[in-house]
């Protein structure tokens, strides 16, 4: 039975209307007095929705555009006093207050028009809502008494219990109310994130999804989201990383491959494959065809494919998933922008396979975070791009038009793998990498290994300067036409001197590409 007076009154202000009016109809029948702001009012009066203006209850006009209409005693007063409190009740009646016994508000849409670029600055700062959190925070507040609803997909369960048992739930109820001061913190965290313009780096842990395990079975693991301006993912996430069409639950590996293999994907416009073990490229491929990209990037190093997650930045193909089968290449996750129906069902074959799609490029987020001892370290994400433009030749030999493409296309490579790292690369395949090594020059020889015979005539990029001639040498050896590294070492005019005597072609970017 319902707590307190026969006519429990709702009050709703929503900027979001998906599912407003069949909300508000089954409130009715269920013996609701309606209170709506404008907006949502003239919404309801055009559904022919009984409902009373806010300004009705508080007999005071909206005013200042709009910026206030709920901030009064008798509508707080209403949401906040306590029920069967003496001194609350006798409070109340003296002052012609009657309780507001569910509040539904969703906020103004700041982080939207904070993202979007079209948007002056006095139009995002209009969309700070102010009554809204207020509603909602008061309405928590007062969860013992009160239904606060910030989200149209919780309308359902609340109709249900009213509609059962007369009242929702205590539960419920408080359950709302700490998903109303998640939402309210959250909306709090991307006005800071917006106004503060680069100078704030807070960050807002949310969401958090327990994984399998952490890193080793024994350890405890869990994924929580970034919140802040750019950072919000949809609710339709739910796996957290990506939305799963099927397969086994994400583990803490899974997760931090298949965001190295996504990150690395995400470098090139031409259709490409990449195959990820250990964080670590395996194999990357660019062509025009996604399907013959996803072949090369598999046969760069079948060895290391093996418990593989792999990144495609076009749909994967029906050709795609019958090579994966094929071949039985053991794959621990596929993500992609979106999957034919062909491969889809050929997929649903490898139940254990995670299936992902994601369509959220990385290229949003401003900062990475690692947590260190007793802190965390925060920095830029690194965005710089290179061109042909940004070469500089220091040999006597040049490299030719297809050697640059190769030496361009070893450059985006090599910013993914761990430093200190080396690729080898011919036709816009990686046929040699050489990764998170001590000594460049142990890095160069484990991509010369990896690269065999396919060596000959192929291009080597460093992700830092050469600090020895010792890797132009070892690279000389295995038939290296063209290198591409940073310069900048003390011992340039030696490295390069090097790798004019090898009859080597060599070109610097100026730019560091260390990925720790």
């Amino acid at each position: 039975m319902p707590r307190h007076a026969p006519q429990r009154r709702a009050l709703l202000s929503v900027s979001d209307k998906e599912g407003l009016t069949a909300f508000a109809r089954t409130l009715l029948r269920l013996g609701f007095e309606l209170l709506a702001t404008s907006g949502t009012r003239q919404i309801l009066e055009g559904e022919k929705i009984p409902v009373t203006a806010v300004e009705t209850l508080t007999d005071f006009p909206t005013c200042f555009g709009g910026r206030v209409k709920t901030l009064h005693p008798k509508i707080l007063g209403a949401i906040l006093f306590r029920r069967g409190l003496e001194t609350d009740e006798e409070e109340a009646k003296a002052l012609g207050i009657a309780p507001i016994d569910l509040v539904a508000v969703t906020l103004y849409p700041f982080q939207e028009s904070a993202r979007d670029p079209k948007k002056t600055q006095e139009e995002i700062i209009e969309q700070v809502d102010v009554g809204g959190v207020t509603l909602l925070r008061a309405a928590a507040k007062n969860y013992a008494h009160v239904t606060a609803i910030c989200d149209p997909s919780d309308y359902e369960r609340v109709l249900a219990e009213i509609s059962t048992h007369g009242d929702t739930s205590p539960e419920l109820r408080a359950e709302l109310a700490a998903k109303v001061y998640f939402s309210t913190a959250t909306y709090d965290a991307a006005i800071t994130e917006y106004l503060s313009r680069r100078t704030h780096h807070g960050v807002m842990l949310t969401r958090g999804m327990k994984l399998r395990y952490g890193e080793n079975p024994h350890q405890w693991g869990k994924h929580y989201q970034l919140s802040a301006i750019g950072y919000q993912l949809s609710a339709d996430r739910g796996q957290g990383w990506g939305m799963k069409l099927q397969g086994k639950e994400m583990s803490y590996l899974n997760i931090l491959d298949a965001d190295a293999a996504w990150a690395a994907v995400q470098e090139f416009e031409e259709p490409t494959a990449v195959f990820v073990k250990h964080a670590n490229p395996s194999g990357i491929a660019s062509h025009e065809d996604i399907t013959e990209a996803f072949q090369r990037a598999y046969d760069a190093d079948r060895l290391s494919a093996f418990g593989v997650i792999i990144a495609l930045n076009r749909p994967c193909t029906e050709g795609i998933a019958q090579k994966l089968i094929e071949q039985k290449i053991f794959t621990e996750v596929i993500v992609a922008p979106a999957y034919e129906d062909g491969a889809r069902a050929l997929l649903k074959e490898k139940l254990n396979l995670r299936v992902l799609i994601q369509t959220n490029s990385r290229s949003h987020l401003q900062w990475n975070y690692r947590s260190v001892l007793d802190g965390m370290l925060v920095q830029e994400q690194d965005t710089r791009t290179v061109s042909e433009s940004d070469l500089t030749c220091v040999t006597k030999v040049q490299p030719t038009r297809e050697q640059i493409r190769d030496l361009l296309f070893a450059w985006k490579c090599v910013k993914h793998a761990k430093s200190n790292a080396v690729v080898f690369a011919k036709d816009r395949v990686t046929i040699g990498i050489g990764a998170g090594q001590t000594s460049r020059v142990d890095a160069t020889w484990i991509a010369a290994r990896r690269a065999g015979e396919k060596s000959k005539g192929a291009v080597m990029a460093s992700d830092a300067f050469l600090p020895f001639p010792d890797s132009v040498e070892e690279a000389a050896k295995h038939g290296i036409a063209a290198i591409i590294q940073p310069g900048g070492s003390i011992r340039d005019t030696e490295v390069f001197a090097k790798a004019d005597a090898l009859g080597i072609a060599m070109v610097t970017t100026g730019v560091r590409a260390f990925h720790h």
